[in-house]
């Protein structure tokens, strides 16, 4: 076969790249979806279509809302200053961390009850309770106040969650919920809001 028939002819992939060379990516691929946001699919894990509906539902607003809380404990992070700086930094880069773990607990449990979980930043833009903190720098007493409200709405979301969940049987959700989220959010709490004691003159 000369070059000019070689050139010409069709390649054949075999499945492989579109070059049919099987270590080339094939990039840029597109599909559709093959579960839309708000289905469920059904899991065996012997808990009714409802309850689980209910559950994901709840969850994905204290997944949206804990994401919101542990990017502005990273900003915060980032832009804290003051003589409580050095406290302050530390503090606010470990409650993100444990945020983080939060945001990981939550998304799996979605997705075991067959549930799909808010994931992108501008979706969670548009479910998030917490308010949004302007994009430049507060004073350190501004910034934990906000940070104690965004906790305050997840706390009281949660405690709903957590009545809804055990009377459902969701008890996988209600466990999570309670152990994890409440507690963890309620201790963070008690260690920000210790840092707006007036100073006794």
């Amino acid at each position: 076969m000369s070059t000019t028939q070689t050139k010409n002819a069709p390649t054949k992939t075999n499945g492989s790249g579109p070059s049919g060379n099987p270590a080339q990516p094939v990039l840029r691929q597109q599909g559709k979806e093959i579960q839309n946001f708000g289905a469920l699919v059904r899991m065996p894990i012997d808990l009714d279509e409802k309850a689980c509906s209910k559950s994901v539902e709840l969850l994905n607003q204290i997944l949206a809302d804990t994401m919101s809380l542990r990017d502005m404990y990273k900003k915060h992070h980032w832009q804290v200053s003051g003589p409580h700086f050095y406290q302050l930094h530390l503090l606010f880069d470990k409650h993100h961390g444990e945020q983080a773990l939060l945001v990981d607990a939550l998304a799996e449990r979605i997705q075991m009850l067959g549930g799909l979980s808010v994931a992108m930043a501008h979706d969670v833009a548009e479910m998030t309770q917490v308010p949004r903190p302007p994009r430049g720098r507060e004073e350190a007493s501004a910034q934990i106040s906000r940070l104690l409200q965004a906790h305050e709405i997840i706390i009281k979301e949660t405690r709903q969650a957590i009545k809804e969940t055990e009377e459902s049987g969701d008890f996988g959700s209600n466990d999570l919920l309670m152990s994890e989220v409440l507690r963890t959010n309620e201790m963070q709490v008690w260690f920000l809001a210790e840092h707006l004691v007036p100073q006794a003159s």
